[in-house]
């Protein structure tokens, strides 16, 4: 019997006897918001940065160390909060207990998974590389080619996809209805709830309520912006200005503080051997001039998130620098019109401002938030992040029906 069958038969005895989940005496929901948020008097979660103290509106020029964040979600109770946090790393939201959220967006690999293109259940291929939930609350546009504008919007995507977690709504939620402890935690986190059954908008809610605290924005980068200039070095702070510099034009679409401004671009990046050209925003906007576009990526974090493009298509940051840096649609295949972003450019950068600009880059870096992965969940299966996925993956993959 191939381990395969052994995770079906496992997820249906969940569903239709409710064994082997934990005790729910077990679980109580924090009641504190996490660092970086404060409880307001009507009891929710309100995000608190040093940027509040700025003006200045991001997108404006080519965006200042001094510069407001973008309109953000927040608002949530802390309890909502931590419900979201044991379901992101539950696989019995999956079809067969197998895949996590945090399968794909691990926060050990910067909530993404280092593959070129992320894989569901059964090790299926999906079509493009996991992004990063960091900073997920100041986000109006949800995956690479923009086709949804909320996270509730962008949960029936990867929820339900065959080639993803593979579930359906009523299956989940008959699931999660047949565990004690998820309908204890369910009444805590909504307390002015009718009746006793789980509903769907309630699991969105409340995985968009711990999305939205996965927040970063207290690098090295952020520190020097905020007047600490001994944050960065000599190099980082040349790389800084190779940055924002009329040039290499990198703020004009990775406009700080969130290194994105949320739009989609065409810049003409190479699949890898092999594949065909992804049309990206073209289908989502039905818009010809978009085909090949795709959002403007953050790079918060980015040194954690290889390989990287929307198909994984470069191994490492140098890579990407040189791509930007090789000439106004020099990678497009022979034949395929695109209308590229009028920001691409051939900045002709050496060596050496190439080396300072990944320098820079790396001082993006901030996992200070990081939020702490459940040592047990009320389903009672063992939390699954993307290391843990992929040796179940391989197990499968070798085991094949052998009994």
């Amino acid at each position: 019997m191939s381990v395969r069958t052994l995770t079906l038969m496992t997820s249906a005895l969940l569903l239709c006897v409710g064994i082997a989940t934990a005790d729910n005496e077990a679980f109580r929901l924090r009641e504190y918001c996490p660092p970086s948020f404060e409880e307001s008097a009507a009891g929710t979660c309100l995000l608190r940065t040093m940027y509040d103290f700025y003006g200045s509106v991001q997108g404006a020029g080519l965006g200042g160390t001094q510069t407001a964040l973008p309109a953000h979600r927040d608002g949530f109770t802390p309890q909502q909060i931590d419900l979201g946090r044991y379901l992101f790393f539950d696989p019995v939201l999956s079809q067969d207990g197998s895949v996590s959220c945090a399968s794909c967006h691990n926060p050990e690999q910067g909530f993404s998974d280092n593959l070129p293109r992320s894989k569901g259940i059964g090790g299926q291929e999906v079509a493009r590389a996991a992004p990063t939930l960091w900073n997920t609350a100041f986000l109006n546009k949800f995956f690479w080619d923009a086709h949804a504008s909320t996270l509730e919007e962008q949960m029936v995507g990867p929820l339900f996809a065959p080639d993803e977690m593979g579930n359906s709504p009523e299956q989940l939620l008959a699931t999660l209805n047949n565990i004690p402890a998820y309908r204890a935690l369910f009444q805590q986190a909504f307390p002015q709830r009718l009746g006793e059954q789980i509903q769907l908008d309630e699991v969105y809610l409340s995985l968009a309520a711990f999305q939205t605290s996965l927040i970063s924005l207290n690098s090295r980068y952020d520190r020097y912006a905020h007047g600490y200039h001994a944050a960065l070095s000599a190099p980082e702070v040349e790389g800084l200005n190779i940055f924002r510099s009329f040039v290499a034009r990198c703020a004009e679409c990775h406009t700080p503080p969130l290194f994105t401004n949320q739009q989609v671009a065409v810049i003409g990046a190479p699949e890898p051997e092999g594949r065909p050209i992804d049309i990206g925003a073209e289908r989502t906007y039905n818009a010809p001039e978009l085909k090949a576009g795709f959002k403007v990526p953050t790079l918060r974090n980015i040194t954690k998130t290889a390989p990287y493009m929307h198909s994984g298509r470069f191994d490492n940051l140098r890579e990407v620098a040189e791509f930007y840096n090789g000439g106004r649609g020099h990678a497009v295949p022979e034949g395929v019109d695109l209308q590229l972003h009028w920001h691409i450019s051939s900045p002709d950068l050496t060596d050496y401002e190439l080396d300072r600009l990944v320098d820079f880059l790396g001082t993006l870096t901030d996992e200070s938030l990081t939020p702490e992965v459940p040592r047990q969940l009320p389903s009672g299966l063992p939390p699954i992040n993307g290391e843990r996925r992929a040796r179940i993956v391989t197990t499968q993959k070798t085991s094949g029906d052998a009994s």
